[in-house]
């Protein structure tokens, strides 16, 4: 009896990521540092084309992605080689990608290709793993890998791999895209660097949090520095700050994701995230995007837990 043929995948998304918070709490003997932070889903995506082939190649195809190519076609041969299919020519695919999510701007877009990437060769190539057998594989891949396989929000602790997921409450944000990428390497190798901050840990951030007067724990270890740094990422930060000041949001809620470059304001209402993205929208400090929070990734539900 033969298989049906491989059907394509189309316009598979691969979501974006806040930092809500970032504390570097320790480092370890290896020199990885330990990490707390809060992952938050939005809806800024990439989309992901995947074309079966009968040649057993795996091909990459983009116009304008230079940097997260190497990590998506790494989770494929990855995920083909651990399923034992190298020598299956059924088990070829092209990759397609339409960037979006901005390259280098601390918002998980190479992780977050890689993961759809796992999501959906899983569905094309009729794996069938489970969801924790796809998370195992991701962490080899990179520490934001899983909380994408995964597809929820969460809390992350270690390297960033040990992950809780949390239930966050809706939100709406303006991010700020400045015209800058910020190498990750050298923000960690920064002597100045916070090193050794007091974990929030999860209880501490439920309790924390209040959406009701536009507000966010923690902070982000890794702004202090970048903004020392890099010029481009202090104006976006003050640009932003003074736009969601006027609008009577704390200055708690506005802070840069992940290593940078990009920062962002958090806000529970739609019109007031709308009001600071027109008010940022003409100051010349980076392209601005207006989102929204997910509760799940959308391709969660295609593969079994």
């Amino acid at each position: 009896m033969t298989c049906a043929p491989f059907e394509p995948l189309l316009q598979c998304p691969a979501p974006a990521k806040l930092n809500l918070l970032l504390h570097v709490t320790g480092r370890r003997s290896d020199g990885y540092h330990l990490l707390e932070t809060v992952f938050q889903l939005i809806n800024l995506f990439d989309w992901l084309d995947f074309e079966p082939r009968d040649d057993g190649q795996i091909v990459a195809s983009s116009g304008d992605w230079p940097i997260e190519q190497d990590l998506a076609v790494r989770a494929a041969h990855l995920l083909r080689a651990t399923a034992g299919a190298n020598d299956h020519t059924d088990f070829g695919v092209t990759i397609r990608i339409q960037k979006q999510i901005p390259v280098g701007g601390g918002l998980g877009g190479g992780s977050s290709d890689a993961a759809t990437t796992l999501l959906a060769l899983n569905q094309l190539w009729r794996l069938h793993w489970p969801i924790d057998r796809l998370a195992a594989l991701a962490a080899q891949l990179g520490a934001d890998v899983p909380v994408f396989v995964r597809g929820q929000n969460a809390y992350a602790v270690g390297i960033g791999e040990e992950l809780q997921p949390i239930d966050l409450p809706e939100r709406h944000y303006v991010v700020i895209e400045p015209p800058i990428q910020v190498p990750t390497a050298v923000v960690f190798a920064d002597p100045n660097l916070t090193r050794n901050t007091k974990p929030l840990t999860l209880e501490g951030f439920a309790r924390e949090q209040s959406v009701a007067t536009h507000r966010l724990p923690g902070h982000n270890d890794l702004q202090a520095p970048v903004l020392q740094r890099f010029t481009a990422v202090a104006k976006a930060l003050s640009a932003l700050q003074e736009a969601a000041h006027d609008f009577g949001v704390d200055a708690s809620a506005v802070r840069m994701s992940g290593s940078g470059a990009c920062v962002f304001a958090a806000t529970d209402s739609l019109s007031i995230a709308a009001s600071i993205a027109e008010a940022v929208a003409g100051a010349g400090v980076g392209r601005v995007h207006r989102c929204a929070s997910l509760r799940r990734h959308p391709m969660i539900g295609t593969v079994a837990h």
